[in-house]
């Protein structure tokens, strides 16, 4: 009888040892289907295709448009193709004014533009038209600096958002250069001088402060005013002197060293607030780990577009200002800066400008420059 009872409870804990055993496998087998449909899910950032468009302020092959293209070639990489990004050339959707307002209005999702344009529907933008902020040497290394590791940005991103928009990042185009028809090597050169300038107050008076006449102009209209006397200059980087031909109507191209190009790919807000987070993370995040590769590629383009157009038009004659030169006109340049430049810029201009001055010391400090 004994022996029954004991065997009768060893098969008892045998049984239950099984079932704990089974529902031990099960709990498992469950976080693993759990943990696997998390995974998938994480795996797929967006659930339903997206289509979008980009508008460029710049002619195909241009930066605006080739690094438009990237990045649209890096989303639908990154989402499977469940982004799908498009991007069209300057002239498809409109000129640089409409271009800011159609992605301002929700018409398109996104638009690539500078500092100049954008700072008609963001005032705070106006800051980076200021001359004479940037230093001469390593400025892509400096704007890196400042872009990843500056209060600018954020700064930025509120302003844009008062506004509509968001910024995803800053990036570099080459400096830009004074090209003029008369010459205009000098200071004392551009006294008086008709010079088209970007769509922008604070441009308009940086340029009088050396004594010119600047106007805004539409870039499309840009070489048929040096053609026909218009103008007798204008302001913009080597290659898109290059790719718009102004090169063929002008024989002075004079570097100032006073005023980088910067481009802004800018989204409309509420299309970017109705992203999952992982996808806001990666279309930040690569206009921020890519400003040494687009400088990279715009400095050999524009050096490039050098060669061709000295070897098209080798009369034309290239001015590049010594130290001395550069002193001179930053000292007139920081009138603009006390005088007019809060008034244009509104509320949020004294700081801005505390910032970026930081933020621009900062990256120096860190980068070992003087």
């Amino acid at each position: 009888m004994k022996k029954r009872i004991s065997v009768l409870l060893l098969a008892l804990v045998v049984v239950l040892a099984a079932g704990v055993l089974l529902v031990g496998c099960g709990q498992d087998a469950e976080k693993a289907d759990e943990g696997a449909a998390a995974e998938q899910e994480e795996e797929k950032i967006l659930d339903k295709k997206i289509t979008a468009r980009m508008a460029s302020e710049e002619i195909e092959g241009d930066f605006m448009t080739v690094w438009g293209n990237n990045f649209a070639d890096y989303m639908r990489e990154e989402t499977d193709g469940m982004y799908d990004l498009t991007v069209y050339p300057y002239g498809s959707l409109g000129d640089t004014r409409d271009i800011n307002e159609l992605a301002q209005l929700g018409v398109v999702e996104y638009v690539f533009s500078d500092f100049a344009w954008i700072s008609a529907f963001v005032p705070e933008a106006q800051v980076l038209s200021l001359h004479y902020i940037w230093p001469k040497d390593r400025m892509p290394e400096v704007l890196e600096w400042v872009v990843n590791n500056g209060d600018i940005m954020p700064f930025m991103e509120e302003a844009f958002r008062r506004n509509g928009l968001v910024p995803l990042g800053i990036v570099y185009e080459g400096w830009q250069w004074v090209t003029s028809k008369p010459k205009a090597v000098t200071l004392e050169d551009l006294e008086g001088l008709k010079t088209r300038v970007m769509g922008s107050k604070l441009l308009v008076e940086d340029y009088r402060a050396y004594g010119m006449s600047p106007t805004p102009m539409s870039y499309g209209e840009v070489y048929s005013g040096l053609q026909t006397g218009l103008i007798d200059a204008q302001v913009n980087p080597l290659f898109a002197d290059y790719s718009m031909k102004f090169y063929e109507v002008t024989n002075y191209f004079t570097q100032m060293w006073a005023e980088p190009f910067l481009g802004i790919p800018t989204i409309n807000m509420q299309h970017f607030d109705t992203l999952p987070d992982e996808v806001q993370a990666l279309m930040k995040g690569y206009f921020k780990d890519n400003v040494m590769a687009a400088a990279d590629w715009i400095d050999n383009r524009n050096a490039n577009d050098r060669a061709k157009i000295e070897e098209e038009k080798p009369s034309i004659v290239w001015t590049e200002w010594d130290d001395e030169e550069v002193a001179k006109a930053r000292e007139m340049a920081k009138s603009v800066w006390e005088d007019e430049y809060p008034n244009i810029a509104g509320e949020g201009a004294v700081e801005a400008l505390e910032i970026l001055l930081e933020d621009i010391d900062n990256a120096k400090e860190a980068l070992g420059m003087e």
